[in-house]
């Protein structure tokens, strides 16, 4: 009987074993986890503020697994990887045969150099575990430091206050969420934390951090400290490659893939936060996305693919971020844009949207509070994909439907 193999047990590899089933797969599906608990969602990690004695937010429930026919392996990693002879051997010892895999390894918190990796006092987010650490710590009196002004530090610093702890943040850059997001965009994000409370310093270099077991004292350059009961590190993320890497693939800031997700090697594809493939609405340009949607889209095509469908990546690149009562969602990529229009949607929430030389629009960046932005930045999500040139006056005037723009 065929037998696929899926590596990791996250968004995307749970996705793609359901996928398969979903698609008519009568074969055997493997799939394995590291982690002790069955596949759950990562967002509300940072973006949740209930208390983590719930639980984890389950993708389906362990018993879903089963009833699908795919054996879900968690608490296991795998160790060896043979493309040739087509085998997994994990770490209890066992070995496993495929004759198609799937890495889905997705990508691990970077951690701040020279800190131990078992520090209790300097944590990263990236599990169920590592959040219900720090829930710990988010309560009235402590204070804690978030190195890092992207989108985990400020949701987290959000879910911090909003339990009642102090906050400071500091970023090394000039400015909050500086890869991320327009500057316009990222001021009324900085002003939102401000009035909440959050000591949000930018511009800083950080010498050292010593621990000890009352918190952590951080040294900046300016020789000034700040000192913490817990340091959260969110400086970004980095590809889980390892694997393949060793086994020979292709890598190019993650797993390398075509527009099908096949990697170098043959049978062996890769989707979500692990892997980079070329865009076709960006003229090819290779990306790696880390976001929750990216890797649910990809564990659905690799699955496809893998069964022979053929389908090709053409998704437009979506994000968004929860922040008190404000929402951020952003469609497309930026990179490029020489032109950035505004369109103010009533009570603060505005897009930006972003043309290049010849008009095209290449992303939409929208806030506001709750889902104020949502249904425009859809449409411009379709404008996006369909390659529009839109008039830039119907684009800034609310009185005109984005819909109107699209049927055009």
């Amino acid at each position: 009987m065929t037998h696929f193999v899926i590596i990791g047990a996250g968004e995307c590899g749970a996705r793609a074993a359901f996928a398969l089933r979903e698609k008519g797969f009568d074969g055997e599906i493997t799939l394995i986890g590291s982690e002790s608990l069955a596949p759950y969602e990562r967002p509300p990690l940072s973006k949740a503020a209930e208390e983590e004695a719930a639980g984890p937010k389950f993708i389906a429930e362990p018993e879903k697994y089963a009833a699908g026919k795919i054996c879900l392996l968690t608490g296991v990693t795998v160790q060896d990887l043979d493309p040739d002879a087509k085998a997994v051997t994990l770490s209890d010892g066992r070995t496993i045969a495929y004759d198609k895999l799937l890495f889905a390894t997705g990508a691990r918190a970077r951690a701040f150099p020279g800190i131990a990796e078992d520090s209790k006092r300097i944590r990263l987010l990236r599990t169920h575990a590592d959040a219900a650490a720090l829930r710990t710590v988010m309560v009235p009196g402590k204070h804690i430091v978030i190195i890092g002004g992207g989108f985990i530090g400020l949701e987290l610093a959000a879910t911090a206050r909003v339990l009642g702890t102090d906050v400071t943040v500091l970023e090394g850059l000039e400015r909050v969420l500086k890869r991320g997001v327009p500057e316009e965009v990222a001021g009324v994000i900085c002003e939102r934390h401000s009035l909440e409370g959050v000591d949000i310093r930018c511009g800083v270099a950080i010498t050292a951090i010593a621990e000890d077991n009352d918190g952590a004292i951080i040294q900046l350059a300016d020789g000034s400290t700040v000192s913490a009961d817990l340091v959260l590190v969110g400086i970004g993320a980095t590809p889980n490659t390892e694997l393949a890497a060793y086994a020979g693939l292709q890598i190019d800031n993650g797993i390398a893939v075509d527009e099908f997700l096949r990697t170098s090697a043959p049978d062996i594809y890769a989707a979500g936060d692990c892997c980079s493939f070329p865009l076709a609405i960006y003229g090819g340009r290779r990306v790696r996305l880390e976001s929750w949607r990216n890797a649910q889209e990809q564990g659905t095509l690799a699955a496809a693919n893998m069964m022979g469908l053929g389908e090709t990546v053409s998704a437009v690149p979506w994000f968004w971020s929860d922040q008190y009562d404000v929402t951020l969602q952003i469609a497309g990529l930026a990179e490029g844009a020489v032109r950035h229009l505004r369109r103010d949607l009533g009570d603060g929430a505005f897009i930006l949207f972003h043309l290049d030389q010849a008009g095209r629009l290449l992303a939409a960046s929208g806030i506001g509070r709750g889902n104020a932005v949502a249904r425009d930045i859809r449409l411009a999500e379709m404008l996006i994909a369909a390659r529009a040139h839109p008039d830039p006056a119907a684009l800034v005037a609310s009185s005109v439907k984005l819909k109107s723009l699209l049927a055009a």
